[in-house]
C-alpha cells in the first residue's frame, strides 16, 4: 500500500468517525453499531479510563477509538507542557489538561480537519483554556524543538504509515529529560494476508501495526532511552473495530466479527510504552 493512500484512507475514515459523534462499534457487546455512547463508554472502562475520568468531559470527547488509558502511567505534574500524537476527539488532551492545571498547557495534533474541529467544539463546551488542538501529521509535528514535557498518544502510532519519522518528531520536540508514554497495539504473531493488505483494517488498526519488538526498536532508533514496556493485554478484536472499517473488513474476509476474533485473538496485543529522552 503507498503511503498517501494509507494517510488518505485513514483520513477520510477519521473524517466519517468525527462526523457520526461517537456512534463507535468498539464495544464488545455492540456488534449491531446500536450501542451508541453508551457502548462507547463500555468500551473505554473495559480499556482502563474510570467512570470519574469518563464524567469529567465534554460530552462526545470520547470516541471510543482507543486502546488503553496513556495517561494510567503518565505520572502529569502540574505546569508540564503536553502532547497528544492524534488527539481525535480530545477524551486524553482533556484529562491531562485537569491534571497539568492552569499553569499547564496541552497541545492535540490530529491529521483531520473533522476531528480538530470536533476537539475544538468539545474544548469550548468544556471550558478548557489550557487545550489547544492543531492541524497536522504526527510525522511532521506542527510543535517547536524541546518544547514538550511529556508526549501521549492513544492507538494513534499504528495508523502511520511512516513510524520511524513519528518516533523521530516526537525526540525532536521533546525536552530533555521529557518523557514518552503511549499506548498501542502491536503484533505478537503475523497477521493473515487477507487482514495485512487491506487499507480497510488499517482504518481499523489491524494492519498498521508492528511486531513488537519492531514496535520498540523504532523507539530506540529515534534516540530515546528506557524504552520499556509497563503493562501488556491481549486486545480483543471487537474492542477495536469501528463502523468505518469493521463492516467493510468483515465483508472482505466473508467472516463474522465472531470468526474473525476468534481467529486473530492471540495475535494481537495491548501495549503500554514509555521512554525518555536524556
Amino acid at each position: 500500500m503507498q503511503e498517501e493512500n494509507i494517510r488518505k484512507a485513514v483520513r477520510d475514515g477519521y473524517a466519517q468517525i468525527a462526523k457520526s459523534a461517537g456512534s463507535s462499534c468498539c464495544g464488545p457487546s455492540n456488534k449491531s453499531c446500536c450501542g451508541g455512547a453508551s457502548a462507547t463508554d463500555d468500551t473505554s472502562k473495559n480499556i482502563g479510563y474510570s467512570a470519574e475520568e469518563l464524567a469529567s468531559i465534554p460530552k462526545g470527547a470520547d470516541l471510543g477509538l482507543g486502546c488503553g488509558n496513556p495517561l494510567a502511567h503518565a505520572s502529569l505534574k502540574k505546569g508540564e507542557v503536553v502532547l497528544d500524537l492524534g488527539s481525535g476527539g480530545g477524551i486524553d488532551c482533556f484529562l491531562a489538561a485537569n491534571s497539568v492545571g492552569p499553569t499547564g498547557k496541552v497541545i492535540g495534533v490530529d491529521m483531520t480537519p473533522e476531528m480538530i474541529d470536533k476537539a475544538r467544539e468539545n474544548a469550548r463546551k468544556g471550558a478548557f483554556k489550557n487545550v489547544e488542538f492543531r492541524l497536522g501529521e504526527i510525522e511532521n509535528l506542527p510543535v517547536a524543538d524541546n518544547s514538550v514535557d511529556i508526549i501521549i498518544s492513544n492507538c494513534v502510532v499504528n495508523l502511520s504509515p511512516d513510524k520511524d519519522r513519528v518516533f523521530a518528531e516526537a525526540f525532536r520536540v521533546l525536552k530533555p529529560g521529557g518523557r514518552l508514554m503511549v499506548s498501542d497495539l502491536v503484533l505478537l504473531k503475523e497477521l493473515p494476508d487477507f487482514i495485512k493488505n487491506s487499507v480497510r483494517a488499517y482504518v481499523g488498526c489491524l494492519s498498521g501495526a508492528l511486531m513488537k519488538d519492531s514496535y520498540l526498536n523504532a523507539i530506540r532508533k529515534s534516540g530515546l532511552d528506557d524504552v520499556r514496556i509497563l503493562e501488556e493485554t491481549v486486545f480483543p478484536v471487537d474492542y477495536m473495530l469501528n463502523d468505518v472499517s469493521a463492516f467493510s473488513l468483515l465483508k472482505e474476509s466473508g467472516k463474522t466479527i465472531e470468526e474473525l476474533s476468534k481467529e486473530i485473538s492471540d495475535i494481537i496485543a495491548s501495549v503500554k510504552i514509555y521512554a525518555t529522552k536524556r
